[in-house]
């Protein structure tokens, strides 16, 4: 892997402190990172996998940095040479707990992508922080890129 294209979706911050972390664990390894805190699809490597961070806001909606990205991917024709990883940060005393995240997923299956591996949902209520959860599942992330 040569880079990695991390794409945040966050509402208020907390989910952008989580890419960041990763970006910086990545680069100890090793691993050149871009994030795209205001994504445009035309601004992102297909040849590249993707990382998707991102919060859900409101009633399940995706927060608003990421609104016009969504859009772009919707109107996409196929992304099959897209290979993409999600994780989720929410709170799961709501009912749409990681809505965004899952629907994501959806989307960019549905145009042809491929999920490496299962979403990770972050749940903010939890005891660890979200940037020492996402770190380890780091290596599942870096296994399921090199098995890819």
């Amino acid at each position: 892997m040569k880079q990695l294209e991390i794409i945040i979706g966050s509402q208020m911050g907390g989910t952008e402190y989580v890419a960041e972390h990763l970006s910086q664990l990545l680069a100890d390894l090793g691993v050149e990172s871009q994030l795209h805190e205001q994504p445009d699809l035309q601004q992102i490597s297909f040849d590249q996998p993707w990382l998707i961070c991102t919060s859900t806001h409101g009633a399940g909606d995706y927060p608003d940095n990421l609104l016009a990205f969504i859009e772009q991917l919707a109107a996409s024709e196929r992304l099959n040479q897209v290979r993409f990883a999600v994780i989720g940060v929410g709170d799961s005393s709501y009912d749409t707990f990681n809505f965004a995240a899952k629907n994501i997923v959806t989307l960019l299956q549905t145009k042809g992508a491929t999920l490496l591996l299962p979403q990770l949902e972050i749940d903010v209520l939890g005891d660890d922080l979200p940037e020492d959860t996402a770190e380890q599942w780091l290596p599942s992330l870096l296994q399921a890129w090199k098995s890819a």
